[in-house]
């Protein structure tokens, strides 16, 4: 089965250009406009290196309402749309490198591979979650320190570490750690310009998102 035309059309333009729309329309009174919940697993190879990160991102309900708008109830239709609008936002995330930022060793890396294992689950309250993995083309070696950052730089979207269960590791060699840091505060005069933004399309500030991003730290011995 194909996805409806209207569909295909909204989300060929991936999340970013729905959160668009929705502010404009005032739907979202405030900057930013989309808000994501992630959970992110670092997988291990059997090498020992790092070879993928395995995201869970969970949605807000004012974009997972006006995301799912057009799925009807049919669950073999349902199945097979949402199988294609989670490869169709994939296609589009790894254009802006899926928001994944890391730094192995201090140098940037953010060379990934297509994404797999990608799937859009709907709760019982229709609230959007997209899961996906994204392997490295590189994987990093142990003894060298990897940061993760997952944000919006523009802060369009806001992107959170769940609180309970935000980053885990997979088949990690042993003696390696995981921290998870929480940004400090902002300084008054970025706090002064998201409140000038508050209410506009205008974005904070080119690399903003990462003032506000929660930083994963891996280290192997």
């Amino acid at each position: 089965m194909r996805l409806s035309s209207h569909l295909r059309r909204l989300w060929a333009t991936g999340f970013l250009a729905i959160g668009t729309v929705l502010a404009l329309a005032g739907s979202a009174s405030a900057h930013p406009h989309v808000f994501v919940i992630v959970k992110s697993v670092v997988v291990f190879g059997q090498d020992g290196k790092i070879a993928a990160i395995r995201h869970s991102w969970t949605f807000d309900d004012m974009y997972s309402a006006f995301a799912t708008q057009g799925l009807g109830p049919d669950p073999a239709k349902l199945a097979s749309d949402l199988k294609e609008l989670a490869k169709v936002n994939v296609e589009q995330l790894e254009e802006a490198s899926f928001f994944t930022f890391l730094r192995v060793g201090g140098k940037k890396q953010s060379d990934f591979s297509p994404a797999t294992d990608y799937s859009i689950s709907l709760d019982k309250d229709k609230i959007v979650t997209l899961s996906f993995t994204v392997p490295l083309k590189h994987p990093t070696t142990t003894g060298r320190a990897l940061i993760m950052q997952v944000t919006d730089p523009t802060y369009f979207v806001a992107f959170d570490f769940d609180k309970e269960r935000a980053v885990t590791m997979e088949n990690a060699p042993a003696g390696c750690s995981l921290n998870v840091n929480t940004p400090q505060g902002l300084s008054a005069a970025d706090q002064k310009r998201l409140e000038e933004v508050a209410n506009t399309n205008d974005s904070p500030g080119q690399d903003f998102g990462f003032k506000m991003a929660s930083r994963a730290i891996v280290a192997c011995p």
